[in-house]
């Protein structure tokens, strides 16, 4: 691909992406997958220069721009080499007219913007959510030991038990520790959000949103294998991601169940009261993870923001009611906005009375409202709200 084609190639990318966006269609980085499996012709350079364009396109413009082209020609405002590419060659996009306008160039969303000043994010602490993100790994306690298992490159170690930190684009999934298990990538943060679950061998622990269980194989290793380890989730699809993950991992002691929206108690009635610990990994905005999928800023909108907010307090309600008397609920969102992290949690707590908060202490981070935050600003973490209540 001639340079200008890879522009031309960014836009019709950047276009799939504002579609995707108002409809809650496909993320950028499956859009751009797909893109590529259609066209073989274009090499690992072209995908990568590509790529980039397209995410730093994404990361350029605050509000959802109305065209690629708008989001592209922002980006080349302060770029008179990528300007130039705009020539109206083959392949390439037509040249820049004095119709053509720019997308305005931001954060996010100005009503975002405002949601996260309300929260205490500043704005030096919003534009590090933009940021590029690192390549964190955790090794497996199932399988090996951080200051024993052999790597082809030494990592940075991590304040996290067995954090180890490569630089972004390594292919750690091409290693051999990899493959059989003995490491996992996870987020910094992430890793730290599971030892403030603080799982031990033995425990009935429940986690209620587990996805595609990266937090629960953190958890079995915790547990060591020693236990009942409940990974839950309404979501089929990702939810079954788990059952080869958990057996690379060595996890034997993970039951995987199905929830039914509106309905999870269902799945879970002979756990009721029984459980030591529960993890609400709860759905939310995802403004924490911005590094990694910049466009979400753009799929986000007032109704949907309450939207998330009353299906959390949904399942702090369930959670509860899966806790024995004594057990620990374990509040968790990737989210630096109150509105689906500290208010939701102080919220429960006020209508839950037999609950009392608990202090976080974590090697990073500070206090913030009822709980804890982690951001990349300060930590060098994908952004984490965390709080902890036991029950009487």
């Amino acid at each position: 691909m001639t340079p200008a084609a890879r522009v031309q190639a960014a836009i019709e990318l950047l276009d799939l992406t504002i579609a995707a966006a108002k409809t809650e269609g496909s993320p950028a980085d499956r859009l751009i997958a797909q893109y590529f499996k259609q066209r073989r012709y274009a090499g690992s350079k072209d995908r990568r220069a590509v790529r980039e364009l397209v995410y730093s396109a994404i990361r350029r413009c605050g509000e959802r721009p109305h065209s690629g082209r708008a989001a592209m020609l922002a980006l080349a405002a302060d770029d008179s080499a990528l300007t130039k590419l705009f020539d109206g060659s083959h392949h390439g996009p037509a040249p820049i007219a004095s119709s053509d306008k720019a997308a305005r160039s931001g954060v996010a969303p100005q009503w975002l913007i405002q949601e996260l000043l309300a929260s205490g994010v500043g704005h030096e602490a919003q534009a590090a959510l933009l940021g590029r993100a690192s390549l964190d790994c955790r090794v497996n306690t199932l399988k090996a030991e951080r200051g024993m298992v052999e790597l082809p490159i030494t990592g940075e170690l991590l304040p996290s038990q067995q954090g180890l930190r490569f630089d972004t684009g390594t292919s750690v999934e091409q290693w051999e520790a990899y493959k059989n298990g003995q490491i996992e990538v996870q987020d910094l943060g992430s890793q730290l959000v599971c030892e403030a679950v603080a799982a031990s061998p033995g425990e009935t622990v429940v986690d209620l949103c587990a996805g595609a269980g990266g937090k629960t194989l953190a958890l079995a290793a915790a547990m060591e294998n020693r236990g009942q380890l409940i990974a839950c989730d309404t979501d089929r699809r990702r939810l079954s991601r788990l059952q080869p993950r958990s057996i690379r991992a060595g996890v034997t002691n993970a039951e995987i169940r199905l929830l039914n929206t509106g309905r999870e108690l269902d799945a879970l009635e002979d756990v009721k009261g029984q459980a030591d610990v529960v993890l609400v990994d709860a759905p939310c905005s995802g403004v924490g993870t911005w590094r990694r999928k910049p466009e979400a800023k753009w799929r986000l909108t007032p109704a949907r923001l309450d939207r998330l907010a009353n299906l959390q307090d949904h399942l702090l309600a369930v959670a509860a009611s899966l806790l024995r008397p004594s057990g620990r609920l374990v509040f968790v969102t990737c989210s630096l906005l109150d509105r689906e992290g500290s208010n939701r949690f102080a919220e429960f707590v006020r209508l839950n009375p037999a609950f009392s908060t608990q202090a976080v202490d974590l090697p990073l981070g500070r206090a913030h409202g009822s709980g804890f935050r982690l951001e990349p600003f300060q930590d060098g973490t994908d952004g984490f709200f965390v709080a902890i209540a036991s029950s009487s």
